[in-house]
């Protein structure tokens, strides 16, 4: 069977075999109606261009290369999910690549997708090393950093601060009449989002003359297994504390499970936070404090950034998007 063209697609669409290899590839002097009209007949006739040609051609893909650190709780799915919402119909399709939170991965993933000539890059935080922001900034095009914004952008970011959000946390904490803190985390050596909002917290601390009793980090990834272990480490260490701050919400949820098993009341004895506001908090058993992230708007936002950078407006919009966690003490 032979393989469909692009001038099957043209004479489907009734336009010029030019006019709808450009609206193929979303060019912005196309009409709305033509490009609908000829994705369409692409579909009809079963139609796959060659978008390494392509690339070739034009000098970049219809990619934007998205990099993240895990996909082990839906933190980042949800940023994907917002990012695929914003593309939808434009043209545009991400391709995403992981890193374990390690700077050394980040950089060859990053140079990986650049290899393939996409049109912008997502990328995750502003603490990128010197050489990964000189590939970054040597690809000319848009680059979008999400999640945080204590920082300078190479070009453009949306995210929250994380230094803000756990001083928030830790005001309210104090303001709900804890004294005794202690602390539970992970890979902050490598998480520096974590690490922002235990400084942030800490500083809350210091400025009512107050401290971290104890704390215990681990070196493994963020897990609600993790959260238990170094629970129970921290406990039997100090039994006294009224309060215990987590790098996130899944290890919240593994201290939650260690204070059952000690029989433990939550919160009454000891308050728990975490940070994120994932769904599984509302099934626990019993409230933890949280801060819900705008994850999803994160994402729409990142994507609606690089399209309008890689449009006739892209120097006119703004380049930091500062959004706000929701503080949730009880359920």
């Amino acid at each position: 069977m032979r393989r469909p063209t692009l001038e099957d697609v043209a004479a489907a669409a009734s336009v010029s075999k030019m006019t709808a290899s450009r609206a193929l590839r979303g060019a912005s002097d196309v009409s709305r109606d033509t490009v609908v009209r000829v994705r369409q007949a692409a579909e009809q006739v079963g139609y796959v261009g060659n978008r390494l040609a392509l690339s070739l051609s034009s000098r970049r893909t219809n990619l934007i290369g998205v990099v993240v650190p895990s996909m082990s709780n839906i933190v980042f799915p949800e940023v994907l999910a917002g990012i695929s919402e914003a593309l939808e119909g434009t043209g545009m399709q991400a391709v995403f690549g992981l890193t374990d939170y390690d700077p050394g991965k980040e950089r060859e993933v990053i140079r990986n997708m650049l290899s393939w000539r996409p049109a912008a890059m997502i990328v995750t935080g502003l603490d990128q090393p010197q050489e990964t922001i000189r590939l970054l900034k040597q690809a000319d095009i848009p680059v979008i950093q999400i999640m945080d914004i204590d920082g300078t952008p190479i070009d453009y970011c949306v995210g929250l601060s994380h230094t803000a959000a756990g001083e928030e946390m830790g005001r309210a904490l104090i303001q709900e009449g804890r004294r005794k803190f202690g602390y539970v985390g992970s890979r902050l050596d490598r998480d520096q989002r974590a690490s922002r909002r235990k400084a942030g917290f800490e500083r809350a601390l210091a400025e009512a003359g107050l401290r971290f009793s104890l704390e215990k980090v681990g070196d493994e990834v963020s897990s609600a297994v993790l959260g238990k272990r170094l629970t129970m480490a921290l406990l039997a260490e100090r039994g006294d504390l009224d309060c215990i701050y987590y790098s996130n919400d899944d290890m919240a949820a593994g201290g939650l499970f260690a204070c059952i098993e000690q029989g433990i009341s939550v919160p009454e004895t000891i308050l728990l936070a975490g940070f994120n506001g994932l769904e599984l908090t509302d099934a626990l058993p019993a409230s933890i404090a949280t801060s819900y992230s705008p994850r999803r708007e994160i994402g729409r936002t990142a994507a609606s950034l690089a399209l309008r950078a890689l449009g006739d407006a892209g120097e006119n919009h703004e380049r930091v998007v500062a959004l706000s966690p929701r503080l949730s003490l009880h359920r």
